[in-house]
């Protein structure tokens, strides 16, 4: 159980002192009945209500967002993964778990739960990641034999195992089990080849919703988080 003005302020809407003002004009009430004492012991179970306006509640929120170049996965500046993130979702603490490349588009989560960040983007939990690259030149099966083996660096960074699987002219699906800075680009670099477009499809069994547009948000479900 959490004090009424804390639970409130989870959803980041309003301070805490403007929570206990709105609890003392009557305006806040508990499962239909209105409440004038803001330290009134709630859980997020309650239905708490604004003016007649449900608010939500909960403390820890998981967005899926799919993310347009342009944009860094980032909680500064210009730009930034956060702004895309509309109003009636945002909270305190939001960040992008991993990041995407500025100018690599697709499949990125937004949280303001730690621990769930930690344990997805731990190296060893490998949680798979599945991108599409489009590349100057088609993949030959020396490529996906040296991605298969794992690829190492001429600086000595080394690259875990991956599976590469060509499409189409000059395309190809990756699935990396790490995230390194800038993986799947080096990665295809080391085979003298140059990523010229790549969008993250996949995280886990989580797949990128097909009808989220460049750009837009949505509120994960816990059946979503259970495919990762």
């Amino acid at each position: 159980m959490t004090r009424l003005d804390a639970l409130i302020s989870q959803a980041g809407e309003f301070s805490r002192s403007d929570i206990k003002i709105m609890v003392k004009k009557g305006r806040v009430s508990v499962n239909g009945q209105t409440v004038k004492d803001y330290s009134l012991k709630v859980s997020e179970s309650d239905n708490i209500a604004i003016d007649g306006k449900t608010i939500d509640t909960a403390k820890f929120i998981y967005i899926m967002l799919n993310k347009p170049a342009g944009y860094v996965s980032a909680t500064e500046g210009d730009k930034n993964v956060i702004q895309l993130v509309p109003q009636e979702m945002f909270r305190k603490g939001l960040f992008p778990v991993g990041r995407l490349d500025k100018d690599t588009e697709g499949l990125l989560l937004i949280t303001n739960d730690g621990d769930f960040a930690h344990k997805l983007m731990s190296p060893n939990k490998n949680v798979v990641k599945t991108y599409r690259a489009k590349i100057e030149r088609p993949i030959t099966d020396a490529d996906i034999e040296a991605f298969a083996k794992g690829i190492v660096m001429r600086d000595g960074t080394e690259f875990k195992p991956a599976i590469l699987r060509p499409f189409g002219e000059n395309s190809a699906e990756v699935e990396i089990s790490e995230g390194k800075y800038h993986q799947v680009k080096l990665m295809f670099a080391a085979r003298e080849n140059k990523v010229l477009y790549l969008e993250r499809l996949a995280i886990g069994g989580l797949t990128l919703e097909p009808n989220l547009k460049r750009g837009e948000c949505l509120r994960m479900t816990a059946e979503m988080l259970d495919r990762i």
